[in-house]
């Protein structure tokens, strides 16, 4: 046991000796490694996981260490492992990044503007599409812009040109106007009705009457009602009414209308999208308002739908119309918000319908 350790202390001191030859910049590069790997080590637990960092730290520190102190060093990985890592450095400073042959690739702007063109002309092909990109400045070929509409999975122009009855309606909206009828239950049980005409292309909402029973002669007053309610320019602008085929739109109630040169269209059987603006807000109404109220009679529900109709008409905000209310589309834009401003709510129908106004 004394010579095992009087050998053990000749090794260490021999150890010692050698190392009071070696220069203090290879001690402390050896020092700098040792603590790298122990916060390798205090990072990676189990099984300490060497980033790209890590690795370019320590193929730097050891590349200035000799062969021989290379060996003598603890390193968690073989030297030949590192002088590898410091061959990928080299390789990833002077490796070029790899470039795609052919063409570049195309701006994603002109992509985007070339599909916004065809989204919003369905009968453009991609030579007028092409011809509309020289004029606002773009040099690209006819064969670009194929080849971005293909990709895209666009259809050519006249398949895209479908006729559809949305896109009639689009077309259409500025003199459209859609006529409907829904019920509403009272707390004694009991069926009103109420009709109602919306305009297309402002959303506007007139409502024409409510009563118990609708026959013929009351839808056909209330359409001459509304006409003369509006001014002499709404009237002439109605081109087209939309209708259902229920029994009390008769031939009278479609002659108040032509009589004014508008022309009637009844929805196809079957087909409740033809009407789908107003189902729509027949939907609004009693999801907001019908729905959320005890109705007691005619009286009650008249002012209920009236007042849900002046909010739907002077408030209420569309997607359709930019999030403007039917009343604000031709309206300048509302001022700027700034730490001034002060929003004041308004209430409708006691409290169901909230409306917020901003003031200086």
């Amino acid at each position: 046991m004394a010579i095992r350790l009087l050998y053990r202390f000749c090794c260490l001191l021999l150890g010692w000796l050698r190392l009071l030859g070696r220069s203090s910049a290879a001690k402390d590069v050896e020092i700098l490694v040792l603590r790298h790997q122990l916060s390798v080590l205090e990072r990676g637990r189990p099984k300490p996981a060497f980033t790209l960092g890590d690795r370019a730290v320590i193929a730097a520190l050891v590349r200035l260490l000799n062969k021989r102190q290379r060996l003598s060093l603890k390193l968690l990985v073989t030297p030949r492992t590192v002088l590898r890592w410091h061959v990928r450095l080299v390789a990833r400073k002077w490796t070029y990044p790899h470039r795609r042959p052919g063409r570049p690739a195309k701006p994603e702007a002109l992509r985007a503007l070339v599909l916004r063109l065809a989204r919003e002309n369905d009968g453009w092909g991609y030579r007028r599409i092409h011809g509309e990109l020289l004029s606002l400045g773009w040099k690209v070929a006819a064969s670009t812009v194929w080849e971005i509409l293909k990709q895209a999975g666009v259809d050519p122009a006249p398949q895209r040109a479908g006729r559809s009855w949305a896109r009639f309606l689009t077309a259409q909206a500025h003199g459209i106007l859609a006529v409907d009828v829904f019920h509403v239950d009272t707390v004694f049980l009991r069926r009103l009705f109420v009709l109602f005409f919306i305009e297309h292309d402002t959303r506007r909402v007139h409502i024409a009457g409510v009563t118990r029973n609708v026959t013929a002669e009351w839808a056909t007053q209330q359409a001459r009602n509304l006409l003369m309610s509006l001014d002499d320019v709404r009237t002439a602008g109605i081109r087209y009414l939309i209708r259902d085929n229920a029994g009390y739109f008769t031939e009278g109630f479609d002659a108040v209308f032509t009589a004014v040169g508008a022309r009637v269209v009844p929805i196809l059987p079957g087909v409740p999208r033809m009407n789908a603006i107003a189902e729509r807000w027949v939907g609004s109404c009693r999801r907001e308002a019908t729905d959320r109220v005890l109705i007691t009679g005619e009286r009650h529900l008249r002012l209920v739908v009236d007042e849900y109709a002046d909010h739907h008409n002077e408030h209420r905000p569309h997607r359709s119309l930019g999030q403007r209310c039917p009343d604000g589309v031709g309206a300048p834009e509302p001022p700027a918000v700034d730490a001034s401003s002060r929003v004041i709510r308004r209430d409708r129908l006691g409290g169901l319908i909230h409306e917020y106004a901003q003031v200086a």
